[in-house]
């Protein structure tokens, strides 16, 4: 069994000013078990983190073992809780294992951040068609194919006293509201979560199951794999972001955390976060 750390009801957060995770008493997940997708970079590991800082134990889910192992230790240093769980949510059955060894191993599954996505900008006219399954396959499919094994479990977690109530919540994008030129199906799939996201919210919000949208605009991603493939792709001093000051990772993360943290009688449905400078 893979879980790192103890049990404890002084949980980590992000300190504002050096970046280091720092011990804080309130724990409102404390009890509850959390599953975030592409959490071994980037928007996922700030997501983690801030779920850890609210008592879960976090179950990290990305292809890289390392990097998700380094994340652990960075928990597990705080006096957190996580569980390495390595996988390829876009390959048949790779969601639905991953999510029966999260439940196999935590024994429930209250939160779940479908996070890991793959920006590949190109043309119609000229970009291959491998790098459109990729998007789709990931963005679309993948997150999909999590929610769907993750939903038995989170109706159950909905019905547990602890909380009465389970969270999904997808990482979308600004780009699902306004496609931004030469990057057409990659907003194609960030407006099919939306479009997903709102369907399913309207099938088990009733059940106590909230849907959460959070739409972020351009963010300061230096070290993620989603920016490595924009990069490889486009000049990233040639977006329209150029010159303003961008997201943190914390931002997007602080919006998770408070719409997984809100009363059992309140649900957030959607979140659309811009740089305050940004216009597109």
């Amino acid at each position: 069994m893979s879980i790192i750390g103890e049990t404890s009801t002084h949980k980590a957060r992000q300190a504002p000013n050096d970046g280091q995770m720092v011990v804080a008493v309130t724990a409102p997940l404390s009890g509850c078990a959390a599953l975030v997708t592409g959490s071994s970079s980037g928007i996922g590991v700030a997501i983690a983190r801030e779920l850890a800082v609210a008592g879960a134990t976090v179950a990290l889910v990305a292809r890289s073992r390392d990097g998700l192992e380094a994340v652990a230790r960075e928990i597990e240093a705080a006096g957190g809780r996580s569980l390495v769980v390595p996988a390829d949510i876009a390959v048949p059955g790779g969601a639905a294992a991953a999510v029966d060894r999260v439940v196999a191993e935590l024994g429930r599954l209250d939160v779940v951040v479908n996070n890991a996505g793959v920006a590949l900008p190109g043309s119609m006219v000229d970009a291959p068609e491998s790098e459109w399954a990729a998007m789709i396959e990931v963005n679309l499919t993948g997150l999909l194919s999590v929610s769907r094994a993750a939903l038995p479990h989170l109706l159950a977690a909905a019905e547990d006293p602890l909380r009465g109530v389970a969270d999904l919540v997808n990482i979308s994008s600004v780009a699902g509201r306004r496609a931004p030129l030469g990057a057409g199906v990659y907003a194609a799939t960030k407006a099919g979560v939306i479009a997903l996201s709102e369907s399913l919210r309207q099938e088990v919000t009733a059940r106590h199951v909230r849907v959460g949208l959070i739409e972020p605009g351009a963010v300061r991603i230096a070290d993620s794999e989603l920016r490595a493939a924009q990069t490889a792709k486009v000049d990233p001093d040639a977006t329209p972001a150029t010159g303003i000051e961008l997201l943190a990772i914390e931002d997007i993360a602080a919006a998770v955390g408070f719409m997984v943290t809100r009363p059992r009688r309140m649900a957030v449905n959607e979140i659309l976060i811009r740089p305050t400078e940004q216009v597109k």
